[in-house]
């Protein structure tokens, strides 16, 4: 398996754990009984941790299927190499740190993380794109 085909399949477990963790925390505080009935009530409030966790996990869910799409798009066409190799390692790299500063509300820093990983993402598009 491909170096870049290597660290999409490390996203989607990124995704997987960012699923867990905001479940873990949101339905840990709403409780087993709400959770295991129909919840046909409102949910209880969610904490800032669970909030966080979900926005988290949403914002890697808005990029991580154009991640999936250029990866493997880089794959089939024989254009993985030189800057797909640095756009997924960005990509993933940058996802990686962006999770625990979103989680712990630090502002600035979560931006550049994100940053890094869009330019990551840019970078695998560039190398999908570019002419022959």
């Amino acid at each position: 398996m491909s170096f870049e085909l290597t660290v999409l399949a490390w996203a989607l477990v990124l995704g997987l754990v960012q699923i867990a963790l905001s479940a873990a925390v949101v339905n840990g505080r709403s409780g087993w009984k709400y959770n295991l009935g129909p919840r046909d009530g409102p949910p209880p409030a969610v904490s800032t941790l669970g909030a966080r966790l979900h926005r988290a996990q949403t914002n890697l869910f808005e990029t991580l299927p154009l991640f999936v799409a250029a990866i493997l798009i880089a794959h089939v066409s024989g254009r993985e190499g030189g800057s797909t190799r640095l756009g997924a390692e960005l990509f993933l790299g940058g996802r990686l740190v962006y999770l625990p500063l979103y989680a712990f509300g630090v502002p600035v820093l979560r931006t550049i993380a994100w940053t890094v990983a869009v330019v990551g993402l840019v970078l695998v598009f560039g190398a999908i794109l570019r002419p022959v």
